[in-house]
């Protein structure tokens, strides 16, 4: 009876942790088909609007490590409880928002949530014997992909209907609920008190962040061209200068966000690399889809939010379906076979987005094949490290791949956002500019090139694999 009891007890804590993954890709995919009301609203340019989505993401690569640290000082639970208390301030924030400064504010602050995830993970790994941990990491991955379908169908009607300050309030209630359900019927283990407490990384931190928005920030530069050559130089020679001072700093820290030395290693970082194109890829469609749907005809589509949902709602489900289902195919043809997989089909899909994006249904379609790809690609990327690295060191890998992982999805918006500022043009009878064919094709080819590299790197990890 005290097994089955603790059986019980380890999958309510895997369903209600699991929800987490829900609120928070809800809340993450309910706003894209507001990206084109955010730039008319706070009367910004297509690059800046990009950090809507570029500063939530730099805020979870800094914080995740950090919140990883803390939560092996203080605990678990009490860490994700106060992470969950700033996100739902951020969300708040995101309702009241009236201008880009106080919304970048509550993008940061939701951005801090994404460190949730590997907490609760951790607390899953704790509570579920080792025969199940994998059917768990199934399900609690599973729910980012259906939180995202979910929010993409709810936010874009919520939008059309009520205005995107209404997604917002939509998700806040049930993100406190799920707080207080955590602090009620979770319990875990109190764990052992450390002899002297495990250095946090703070400079190593402000380093990174430092490099990637600095990188960003010169990115935007470059549509100016010869004009702005020297913002764009001195931008990119602090990101080099940071980047090295990164390193330096990480090499004599004892407890370092990313291991110089492990990431190194012949097979971690490939793997690593190939999952910061995924997240890149990714996000240049995020940034991409709405603006090209809800632009007037005849640069756009002149679709509406609820447009934009459809269109996109392929590459979501498509996501789901094949992150549940490349956990199984894993099995059968191995990691970097799949790894090999996803990165060509992908590849095919943006090279037919290239060719074929003059309708909303080849869209579709092509983003279907896109998401397939990302997805076998990120399974088998993501469990090359999880095997590659030395058992002593799993957990160190994987808190590396997510934070890489999340600074390719930071990029991938600028990126897309540098040729939407770059190629605009008028439509009569309607006021502003837009981003024209050239754009979206730039954007799109831009992808395919990036995309490539992955497959690439994931041909050589197979072979490698094959010789070896």
């Amino acid at each position: 009876m005290e097994n089955e009891k603790i059986s019980r007890s380890a999958w309510m804590t895997l369903i209600i942790l699991s929800c987490l993954g829900l609120i928070a890709m809800y809340a993450e995919t309910m706003i894209l088909p507001a990206i084109p009301d955010f730039i008319k609203d706070f009367n910004i340019t297509y690059n800046t609007s990009s950090w809507i989505l570029s500063s939530y993401l730099i805020a979870g690569a800094v914080a995740t490590p950090i919140v990883g640290k803390l939560s092996d000082i203080y605990g678990k639970k009490k860490m994700l409880l106060i992470v969950m208390v700033v996100y739902s301030t951020g969300v708040l924030a995101g309702g009241l928002a009236n201008n880009l400064w106080f919304m970048l504010a509550a993008r940061i602050a939701q951005g801090i949530g994404i460190s949730m995830f590997p907490v609760a993970f951790g607390i899953i790994r704790e509570v579920l014997p080792e025969k199940k941990l994998a059917i768990g990491q199934t399900l609690f991955s599973s729910t980012f992909s259906g939180g995202a379908v979910i929010g993409l169908l709810v936010g874009a009607n919520i939008i059309q209907n009520y205005g995107w300050h209404a997604t917002f309030f939509s998700i806040l209630p049930v993100s406190i609920i799920l707080a207080f359900v955590i602090f009620r019927f979770i319990h875990i283990k109190v764990q052992p008190a450390f002899e002297t407490k495990p250095e946090v990384d703070l400079k190593g931190a402000f380093a990174l962040a430092v490099t990637v928005v600095s990188f960003l920030v010169g990115i935007s530069y470059l549509e100016h061209g010869m004009e702005s050559s020297v913002e764009f130089i001195g931008l990119f020679v602090m990101a080099a200068v940071s980047l090295g001072l990164f390193i330096v700093i990480e090499k004599r820290a004892k407890s370092p966000l990313i291991d110089i030395h492990l990431m190194t290693h012949k097979r971690l970082l490939p793997a690593t690399l190939i999952l910061l194109i995924v997240g890149l890829c990714t996000f240049m469609v995020y940034q991409t889809i709405p603006i090209l749907i809800r632009s007037p005809q005849p640069l756009g589509f002149g679709g509406d939010a609820i447009v934009v949902a459809a269109v996109q709602l392929p590459f979501m489900i498509i996501l789901l379906a094949g992150t549940v289902m490349s956990g199984f195919v894993l099995n059968k043809i191995g990691n970097t076979r799949l790894a090999a997989i996803g990165t060509i089909v992908s590849t095919i899909g943006f090279i037919s987005l290239l060719l074929f994006h003059s309708t909303e249904y080849m869209i579709g379609i092509t983003l279907a094949m896109i998401s397939a790809g990302l997805s076998f690609a990120f399974v088998g990327g993501f469990n090359i490290v999880l095997l590659s690295a030395p058992i002593e060191f799993t957990g160190i890998a994987l808190g590396m791949t997510l934070l890489l992982n999340l600074v390719g999805q930071s990029i991938g918006p600028s990126l897309a956002a540098m040729y939407q500022q770059m190629h605009q043009a008028t439509v009569e009878g309607i006021p502003g500019r837009f981003p024209t064919t050239d754009a979206y094709d730039s954007i799109f080819l831009m992808a395919t090139l990036v995309s490539m590299t992955a497959v690439v790197l994931a041909l050589a990890l197979n072979r490698r694999k094959i010789t070896v």
